[in-house]
């Protein structure tokens, strides 16, 4: 979402990329690998979506090809061109649409975003309006030790990009417990890591090389995180030395996704399912047994007719 789900609006920088145009980085292997990724777990439902962050609609305008109803939103009314999509602003964290409200829910690169004490309730919104299944897509298992930054204003440390959450598969089952996972992805592969010993002296250095220029503010105090402190010659020395410390330990480290995404199912869905199914039984029995009464009544009828007579 604008500033709390995107890298940026016109341009965006990634695993420590420069900042490029975000036309041109859409046309970048790792993210048109994200994308179809994405756009293949999305082919199971062919009525309503929603892309919840949408930035700029990139995502939007390709799920309405395969939607009749598409909606993008973002904090800010997002400004698409593709008149297939209907524009709308919200937050994640509070949802203006009943419940039910989507076949498919898609939320990619946003949980990372969402600060720490608000981060089940938006999860139970997005639950909340889906009727049918939920896609998300997060950073898989990033270390949010690499790329942090300090803030000039205030001196805080911040995560790269905002990431102020760090998902696994366990983490995200735990956040949606009412769905049911239908399809699990790893997409892309990061070897960026660190360690104790030289995410520290980093800290100390002042963090020099973190993800600064991105859009996300300090978490702290709201100012722009445009460049870095200035190094007295002492952190200068620890920035060396951080460097030295991390590729100490790099060969130790193995690759990981870059990205998961799990196509979640609304389990109610089933529920109701066979909640019928039990109705249809009941109701099926309830018919055998009056077929049953009116049968031995007519039996009962017939048969005392003639004593009668």
């Amino acid at each position: 979402m604008a500033t709390a789900a995107s890298a940026c609006a016109g341009r965006r920088r990634e695993n420590n990329h420069p900042c490029v145009d975000l036309t041109e980085y859409r046309e970048s292997e790792i993210e048109r690998e994200r994308i179809a990724d994405l756009l293949e777990l999305a082919s199971c439902e062919r009525d309503s979506a929603i892309d919840v962050g949408t930035r700029d609609g990139y995502l939007a305008c390709l799920l309405a090809d395969r939607f009749r109803h598409v909606t993008a939103l973002d904090l800010e009314s997002p400004v698409v061109a593709d008149k297939r999509v209907t524009c709308v602003a919200g937050d994640v964290r509070s949802l203006g649409f009943p419940d039910d409200a989507f076949d498919l829910v898609v939320c990619a690169e946003v949980l990372e975003h969402i600060p720490p004490d608000d981060l089940e309730g938006a999860c139970r919104e997005l639950t909340r309006i889906t009727r049918g299944h939920l896609l998300i897509g997060v950073p898989y298992q990033q270390d949010t030790r690499v790329g942090r930054t300090t803030c000039v204003q205030c001196g805080a440390e911040n995560p790269p990009w905002g990431h102020v959450n760090r998902f696994d598969e366990p983490r995200l089952r735990t956040l949606f417990p009412t769905l049911q996972v239908e399809q699990r992805r790893f997409v892309g592969t990061n070897e960026t890591t660190t360690n104790f010993v030289a995410s520290l002296l980093m800290t100390l250095s002042g963090n020099p090389y973190g993800t600064y220029g991105q859009d996300e503010p300090c978490i702290k105090c709201g100012a722009r995180l445009n460049e870095a402190p200035i190094r007295n010659s002492t952190q200068k020395i620890l920035t060396r030395v951080a460097f030295w410390a991390s590729r100490a330990t790099q060969s130790f480290k193995r690759p990981h996704a870059n990205w998961i995404h799990l196509l979640f199912c609304k389990r109610h869905d089933g529920a109701t399912s066979a909640q019928l199914a039990s109705m249809d039984r009941t109701v099926k029995e309830r018919a055998r047994t009056r077929t049953r009464i009116v049968t031995d009544a007519s039996a009962l009828r017939v048969g005392g007719k003639p004593t009668g007579a």
